[in-house]
């Protein structure tokens, strides 16, 4: 199945259009800020808290414009889509809101209180190997068996354009700010970021963090062109998938650098917030700032817009115990 579909590159009317179909659907999260993180890192930071988004996670945007932009004919044979666990459980959100069936192909090693998740909200779940080529294989014979939409997990007009509605909701409560920095794994939150803040914000720089050991994004950017690995292992599970041709457009137009963090930074990062701010984020989140307090330099007296993109996390499995 060729998951590099030629799709017309989203604008931002189809993010304002995207704002306007998911507000029924989707919460405005809260800006969170610190001061024990500004003065560690010198910088005055605002922490747009997608963890306490719908599902948990700010591919509940992405997933309902998508659902709720199908038309009443697509709409009955349903959605599918591959996940390790954040868009599979916000694409069952939003198909259980309309009404419709989902299946969701997953990775047998994706976290079980994700599983779990997928399945509280109706979906159907079908298990892959933990590498891109069996994701791909298993939900190519899923769709054909099924006549599904195909809601990809970032590489997806839709998607991107959902995701876009972050980016405008903190402008509008900030203001001007100096740089965004979110993380990345197949780029549609940044890729979002990026179509919203050129066109409303174009002096906001932007930054994305991503693990050491699934920099497949950071090498790609130095390279010119996508480098794709098959199944990186790292903490931040929702970050280990690559680019594709919609997200590169805009990493590659748009992004000023992408930023690396060890295992080891995420974990403390993910510690601290746990611990300073109280909230419930995932590695993949804490990532933004593990990589701020490596390169405060950049960050340093500076207005930052960081978005905490998820908070679910297996209680039973948490990296230091």
């Amino acid at each position: 199945m060729n998951e590099n579909i030629e799709q017309k590159i989203p604008t931002y009317d189809d993010v304002l259009a995207a704002h306007e179909r998911i507000k029924p659907y989707v919460h405005k999260t809260p800006i969170f800020t610190s001061q024990y993180f500004n003065k560690l890192s010198g910088a005055e930071l605002f922490f747009k808290c997608e963890n306490l988004q719908k599902a948990g996670v700010f591919k509940a945007r992405g997933a309902s414009n998508a659902v709720f932009g199908l038309s009443e004919e697509q709409a009955k044979k349903g959605v599918a889509t591959h996940s390790s666990g954040n868009h599979g459980l916000s694409l069952s959100y939003a198909a259980g809101r309309r009404g419709i069936p989902a299946t969701v192909v997953m990775p047998r090693t994706a976290p079980e209180a994700k599983k779990d998740a997928v399945r509280a909200y109706g979906a159907n779940i079908v298990e892959c190997e933990p590498s891109t080529s069996s994701r791909e294989e298993t939900f190519a014979r899923v769709v054909a068996s099924t006549g599904a939409d195909f809601v990809h997990p970032y590489n997806d007009a839709r998607v991107i354009a959902g995701q876009g509605t972050c980016a405008k909701e903190i402008y509008e409560d900030l203001g001007e700010f100096d740089i965004l920095l979110a993380p990345i794994g197949g780029g549609g939150m940044i890729s979002g970021s990026c179509l919203t803040l050129s066109n409303i914000s174009p002096r906001t720089k932007i930054y994305a963090a991503e693990p050491e050991q699934a920099d497949d994004a950071y090498r790609s950017l130095k390279a010119g062109h996508i480098i794709a690995d098959d199944a990186p292992v790292t903490i931040a599970d929702g970050l280990k998938v690559p680019l594709k041709n919609l997200t590169w457009h805009f990493v590659s137009n748009f992004v000023s650098d992408i930023l690396l963090a060890s295992e080891e930074e995420i974990i403390e990062a993910m510690y601290l917030i746990w611990q300073r701010m109280k909230i419930v984020v995932e590695p993949s989140s804490a990532i933004t700032l593990a990589v701020i307090l490596k390169n405060k330099h950049l960050f340093a007296n500076k207005r930052v817009g960081v978005i905490l993109t998820g908070g679910n996390v297996d209680l039973k499995k948490l990296p230091w115990m």
